[in-house]
């Protein structure tokens, strides 16, 4: 059985000849970004919340900003207890 007519297949044979690779972006155009790094600890934490298997619960939100507050000490502290498994 044929799924294409001959027509379809022309079609299909232009569209190929205009089918073009874009070229690689270039960093210099790129729009500078700056996170927060308090939105990066909070981003982190939930990330590790994540895959230690611990879905947080709707009212955890409060709880996960004050820890994304603290300093990076913590928070590393915070991350080798998640991947210790405990």
């Amino acid at each position: 059985m044929q799924t294409f007519t001959a027509s379809a297949d022309r079609v299909w044979d232009r569209a190929a000849e205009h089918d073009f690779l874009l070229a690689p972006p270039t960093s210099a155009a790129r729009t500078a970004c700056r996170v927060d790094p308090r939105d990066l600890r909070r981003l982190d934490l939930l990330a590790a919340l994540t895959a230690a298997g611990i879905a947080p619960w709707p009212g955890d939100r409060e709880a996960i900003e004050e820890l994304s507050a603290l300093p990076d000490s913590v928070h590393e502290a915070l991350h080798r207890w998640f991947s210790s498994g405990r």
